[in-house]
């Protein structure tokens, strides 16, 4: 990865969900608001200060450049797209979770 790009793996199973009443809500369902989406990070690059292989991060899927390596989907974002990071690494002492 180069300069500030985040690498994060797609969650196949995130595309569709079922309500508290057990319907399932497929992906292609139109949402009045748009959807963030939690994806755990799989490379940075040098210039990323505030996340690191194996944080989970939140971003807005819509503005997602998705590509495949090996057969598998990842997508390609700025640090600056992140929303919030969830890190194990900062221990009991914080949340870990950065808004």
């Amino acid at each position: 990865m180069l300069h500030d790009r985040i690498l994060v793996e797609v969650d196949r199973e995130a595309g569709e969900r079922r309500s508290s009443g057990g319907i399932v809500i497929p992906a292609t369902a139109a949402m009045g608001a748009r959807r963030l989406t939690w994806s755990k990070v799989v490379a940075t690059g040098p210039q990323a200060r505030a996340v690191v292989v194996g944080d989970k991060v939140l971003f807005d899927g819509a503005e997602k450049a998705e590509v495949e390596v090996n057969g598998e989907l990842y997508v390609v974002m700025r640090e600056r797209d992140v929303h919030a990071v969830a890190a194990d690494r900062l221990g009991d002492e914080a949340t870990g979770l950065y808004l």
